[in-house]
């Protein structure tokens, strides 16, 4: 059913906004030359991957149809907290899936232990990614999600900083103590709906000082622009503004 909507929705999209070629050539143009486009045959052995043969040249055909493609470089590590910014519709993921199923790269997502009770559903949601987190216990996520990462095995868990698809005035920090408290690095990955691009942008390693931190990532996304440039968060609105 999962699958079924969002094909659905990838088709709805597709056949509203996906052949205008003058907006396609405008995004073309605009698009980074900095950074070099990336593939599948560019990861390294360490990154955690689906493992899917067939699900790369189907992922890779729609994004192309789209007009989109994926930049930067994933350092060959094994595990890492991966930002997902900015996120202001839910058309991103239709985008954003793509890219991950191209690549091949597994990036997972926190979901509450309860859903996996039921063992087909429980398999549906260990092929997707989620992470089982129990939110009763007495030690906190924050704590639940640091002990998945001192298990060792491969984990690059994808969180969204700005908690909403709405604007927001500050991010939440917990995806830095997390990264923190794993002494994992952060990589944060943006979405350009001008450039059409999902940018994988340097590693941030967190020292402890938050303070000093923060603007190195926020830095990054200068100039990213999201579906909905409104909703854009304030930290990254004030990268913008300063850069003017």
């Amino acid at each position: 059913m999962l699958l079924y909507r969002y094909l659905l929705l990838y088709g709805a999209v597709m056949t509203s906004k996906f052949f205008n070629r003058f907006k396609k050539a405008i995004s073309q143009s605009a698009r980074s030359k900095v950074l070099p486009k990336l593939s599948k045959k560019h990861l390294g052995q360490k990154i955690p991957k689906r493992g899917n043969k067939f699900a790369p040249v189907i992922a890779s055909a729609l994004l192309k149809a789209a007009g989109w493609r994926t930049v930067g470089e994933i350092p060959n590590i094994s595990q890492a907290v991966v930002l997902a910014l900015p996120h202001t519709s839910n058309v991103d993921g239709i985008y954003a899936i793509p890219s991950l199923f191209a690549l091949d790269v597994r990036i997972s997502i926190m979901g509450k232990h309860t859903l996996f009770k039921v063992p087909v559903f429980a398999q549906l949601l260990n092929w997707v990614g989620v992470v089982p987190i129990d939110r009763d216990n007495k030690g906190s996520v924050l704590q639940a999600s640091i002990d998945k990462f001192k298990t060792g095995e491969p984990l690059f868990l994808g969180l969204s900083p700005e908690g909403t698809r709405e604007y927001t005035e500050a991010w939440k920090t917990g995806f830095y103590y997390l990264a923190l408290g794993a002494e994992v690095p952060i990589l944060p990955v943006a979405m350009d709906y001008k450039t059409k691009e999902i940018r994988f942008m340097s590693l941030v390693h967190p020292t402890g000082d938050i303070e000093a931190d923060l603007p190195k990532i926020y830095a990054q996304y200068k100039g990213v622009i999201p579906r909905h440039p409104e909703r854009l968060s304030q930290p990254l609105q004030d990268i913008n503004n300063a850069a003017e």
